[in-house]
């Protein structure tokens, strides 16, 4: 039982849940030994207690840890501690595609063509490594905040669909292929029927088929011709439209065979996407009636021969044709009146073919039974070795006495260059042919990858004999020198220059400064391949908050948003006239959405007024004169004069003092039809002289100054 807080391996502390699955939970976890932050899948107690799940979910993890590419979510680490299985992974900050979608209802056909094109980069990767995803949905597709499209749940996904599809297949029924629903054999094109769906839901904004049941929607993948994505949204390419139906034809032989005849269209359509260019298989063309030559029937002999002798290797994926009544059916009830017209169907065209082809196969065969006999009780040897075209030759003889020893057989050389060790050591050992192998280390070829061998491909080669094969030892080794504490643009510089592939992973620090590397993967002083990716995490400083948008909200939601995110409103909301915001909605913000800020951050708002009225418009074209003596009778010309000039509505237009008349004045722009003009001089009286009658003694007074105000009223002149 995983619980937050606890240490998984010695090194993993586990912080929190951050999401689960129908087999695994993930939690967000500290790794202590190299100070970064990952993912953690954990399988589930139910599917731990199956041996026979545990043991192809180690194995599927661990070719899943051998992938290193940037559309696929990295897996670090896999491992088990006290019955709990689990798998390190990158940690990637973003959203599932599937939430992408819903949050934009459907996308542009440019933008799903773009993931697309990405995805299909990561599944080709994997396939290279012969690892079948099995669940592309866009829930097992991560949108990272870079934009980087990413692939996960890599090394899970076959495991489960070999132990129990009702259970974790039809939990992804409506990204099924019909093969999966069957219950069948499912390979890479798999993958490509799944994605063909993803890509529709990326287009459409919904699933081609939906159900009430699990079932149902599994019968529909298996009969139902897929709806145009077109009926929903018109305006989708013709290219576009004629991938998705290619990728998704019920038939794997009628969809795209790899990666690559994919990713070549999805290109295509991006710079040319009116263009008709997709080409749909049709098998049953190709499978038309036509005259057999000597090739095909030397062709054909070779196949009996090999079958005939060599059963037990037959390889298991190459199915013999199988009609219809052969297959148990998955589902017992079907609908009447629809009929399969796929290659799983009665074909009467197919049978014809089938037919002549046994009876020529029967033939074939009684005539190299009847030569076998002759040749073994003659007493001659045939040998036991076969190839991929197992022609048996007898060398001339140099007598004619000599026919009657017994002959060495000779075989053709099969191809081992670009297999595995493995590959070619097992055919050479088929045919009878012994090999040694020397290693020499390869700059650009894969370790333990034939280089070549010391017979030519094709050469008749004698039974027994000992052929030398040349395999790659990889790159030699090299330290991986230590970054860390460097800036980005430092360690980029010299990881570039000693031949590694830097891969750049931002992270938030409170001790490492912004712009500095804080950790990398693999470690320092590792010995690694030339041209091996390098991880290195760099530090992004002090985690930000992510502003939200408030424009358009009322004044109160955005509160609340701005708060929860972790920002602080000012505290004086200014309300202005909008023409692009109705009354009481948020119409500014003085920190744009999407930027980050530090928590805490004030950020200031404006409430809009709804459109600014239509008002009339007046103006004031005037010399102000001078106080007049019915205005200020005590008024001396020439005094200096203070005089403001203040509109009805509180505008103050004029504050000044002059001694200067007349005062001009010239306003337009005014929203009310008049105002005040006031004026305030100053005056001195005149002192006073007194005497007091008892004393005789005189007191004068002096004059005072004071100041004296008069106002004026003026009228405006509507414009």
């Amino acid at each position: 039982m995983v619980k937050i807080g606890m240490m998984i391996g010695d090194r993993y502390e586990v912080l929190e849940k951050i999401g689960t699955g129908g087999m695994s939970d993930v939690y967000k976890a500290k790794c202590h030994k190299l100070n970064r932050f990952v993912a953690i899948k954990v399988l589930k107690q139910e599917f731990s207690e199956n041996a026979n799940f545990v043991s192809k979910f180690r194995t599927e993890a661990q070719a899943a840890a051998g992938l290193m590419h940037p559309n696929i979510v990295n897996v670090y680490d896999v491992g088990e501690e006290d019955g709990i299985y689990y798998i390190v992974m990158e940690l990637v900050e973003g959203i599932t595609l599937k939430k992408y979608i819903e949050k934009k209802a459907r996308l542009s056909f440019k933008e799903a063509v773009s993931i697309a094109i990405q995805v299909s980069m990561g599944i080709e990767a994997a396939h290279n490594n012969h690892i079948i995803h099995r669940d592309i949905k866009p829930q097992n597709i991560i949108i990272s905040k870079d934009g980087k499209v990413k692939v996960t749940d890599f090394g899970i996904a076959k495991a489960a669909t070999s132990n129990t599809i009702t259970s974790n297949v039809m939990g992804s029924v409506h990204y099924t292929s019909p093969e999966q629903a069957r219950g069948g054999y499912s390979d890479e094109k798999s993958d490509i029927y799944s994605l063909g769906i993803t890509i529709f839901e990326m287009l459409t904004g919904r699933v081609p088929f939906n159900g009430e049941t699990t079932v149902a929607i599994a019968i529909k993948h298996i009969q139902e011709e897929l709806p145009s994505p077109k009926e929903f949204v018109p305006e989708i390419p013709n290219s576009v439209e004629g991938i998705v139906i290619k990728c998704c034809q019920k038939s794997p032989d009628r969809r795209y065979q790899n990666m690559q005849e994919l990713i070549a269209d999805l290109k295509q359509s991006l710079m040319n996407p009116d263009e008709d260019f997709v080409v749909q298989n049709d098998p049953d063309m190709q499978a038309g009636t036509r005259m057999i030559t000597d090739s095909d029937r030397e062709q054909i002999k070779r196949r009996v021969v090999y079958q005939d002798r060599h059963y037990r290797d037959y390889d298991e994926r190459e199915e013999p044709i199988r009609l219809r009544s052969d297959a148990e059916p998955v589902y017992e009830e079907e609908p009447e009146g629809e009929e399969d017209e796929e290659d799983y169907d009665y074909n009467p065209r197919m049978e014809k073919v089938t037919t002549f082809l046994a009876l020529i196969g029967g033939v074939v065969f009684c005539v190299v039974a009847v030569i076998l006999a002759v040749k073994v009780f003659g007493g001659r040897s045939t040998g036991n070795g076969e190839s991929d075209s197992p022609i048996i030759t007898e060398p001339p003889s140099e007598s004619s006495g000599s026919s009657s020893a017994e002959e060495i057989p000779y075989v053709n050389m099969p191809r081992v260059k670009g297999k595995s060790v493995e590959e070619a050591r097992n055919a050479l050992t088929d045919l009878g042919i012994k090999s040694e192998v020397n290693y020499e280390e390869s700059d650009t070829i894969q370790a333990g990858e034939v280089i070549s061998a010391d017979v030519e491909e094709g050469a008749e080669i004698k039974v027994g004999t000992t052929v030398k094969l040349t395999a790659s030892a990889g790159p030699q080794g090299i330290p991986v020198p230590s970054v860390t504490g460097s800036s980005y643009d430092e360690a980029n510089a010299r990881l570039t220059q000693l031949g590694f592939a830097v891969t750049r992973v931002d992270g938030y620090s409170d001790e490492v400064e912004e712009g500095i590397v804080m950790s990398q993967v693999p470690s320092a002083d590792t010995e690694v391949a030339k041209g091996t990716n390098i991880t290195v995490t760099v530090s992004l400083g002090r985690e930000k908050i992510w502003v939200p948008k408030l424009l358009g909200l009322s004044e109160q939601d955005g509160i609340v948003t701005a708060v929860e995110a972790g920002l602080k409103i000012g505290e004086e909301i200014a309300y202005v006239y909008s023409s692009e915001y109705p009354e009481g909605q948020i119409c500014y913000q003085s920190y744009s959405n999407g930027s980050y800020v530090d928590p805490g951050t004030v950020m200031d708002i404006k409430v809009s007024k709804g459109p600014e009225p239509n008002i009339p418009e007046y103006r004031y074209n005037a010399s102000i004169m001078a106080p007049t003596p019915e205005e200020a009778p005590d008024y001396e010309a020439g005094g200096e004069v203070s005089v403001t000039l203040t509109t009805d509505d509180g505008q103050e237009l004029l504050n000044t003092r002059t001694s200067s008349f007349p005062l001009a004045a010239n306003y337009a722009g005014l929203t009310c039809q008049g105002g005040t003009i006031t004026m305030t001089y100053s005056v001195t009286t005149e002192g006073t002289t007194t005497t007091d009658p008892e004393t005789g003694e005189t007191t004068t007074t002096p004059g005072e100054t004071q100041e004296r105000s008069f106002t004026r009223r003026v009228e405006f002149t509507l414009e």
